[in-house]
């Protein structure tokens, strides 16, 4: 099941980043997700925007950001989009199952018909994963905090 995330589920989604910070650096990618990233304040912003999303099944397994574009990041690429028609954006997915990328996909393409996502150049699994689920690597975009990420994007 997906649903919004409320208030509540806040333990259990620093739990879940944890874990995923964990897993980056355990497989080479140490600096994608600094110490408390995503903090509480951050996901409680989330949370109040409608914008996060948990996946469960009893327990709490995976949280995830959708939301309506235009994005920001995206606004320029050292590269070129597929479509430039609207879309949505997967932010901070992170989960302790496989499969958690392809149930945040196939949900966000309930609602748009076009995904934009990034990842750090050293997150070699989510780059795996981006393109089992048919994702395109598009170019690289540079994020708030002014470090570059690859940029894909999905359309169906």
């Amino acid at each position: 099941m997906i649903r919004r995330a409320t208030n509540a589920d806040l333990p259990r989604l620093l739990e879940i980043y944890e874990s995923a910070r964990q897993f980056m650096r355990q497989n080479g990618n140490p600096t994608q997700w600094p110490d408390h990233y995503p903090d509480k304040a951050l996901l409680l912003e989330d949370i109040r925007a409608g914008q996060l999303y948990v996946l469960e099944d009893g327990l709490i397994h995976g949280c995830f950001l959708l939301a309506p574009g235009p994005d920001p990041t995206y606004a320029v690429i050292d590269g070129a989009w597929g479509w430039q028609d609207g879309y949505g954006v997967l932010h901070r997915v992170a989960g302790t199952r496989k499969g958690t990328l392809a149930q945040c996909v196939a949900f966000g393409l309930k609602t748009f018909s076009h995904l934009r996502i990034d990842t750090h150049e050293k997150n070699i699994p989510m780059q795996k994963a981006l393109a089992r689920q048919g994702f395109t690597h598009r170019g690289t975009v540079i994020c708030e905090d002014g470090t570059p990420r690859l940029a894909y994007d999905l359309h169906i």
